[in-house]
């Protein structure tokens, strides 16, 4: 872990720790780096997965009614109902 010289917006970093609940300000910022890091970590997972999902469901074949039960179409349901 490197040492950086930066200034910090105080006002920020009081709301940070309470929200954190961190007492110094290096836990403070390291907390709030993790936080980030890991929530971009779960955007990139969730893209990842809808990108999959899409791929793998083919919406166009789901909502063809031909393909629900073979051989039967609607008119012929109809027909077997009267």
């Amino acid at each position: 872990m490197g040492k950086t010289l930066i200034e910090i917006d105080e006002e920020a970093l009081a709301v940070a720790q309470d929200a954190f609940g961190t007492k110094t300000k290096k836990d403070t910022v390291n907390r709030a780096l993790r936080e980030v890091s890991d929530r971009v970590k779960r955007h990139e997972a969730r893209m990842a997965a809808e990108r999959i999902a899409a791929e793998a469901l083919d919406l166009d074949a789901l909502t063809d009614k031909s393909t629900y039960r073979p051989g039967l179409t609607v008119g012929n349901d109809q027909e077997r109902a009267a």
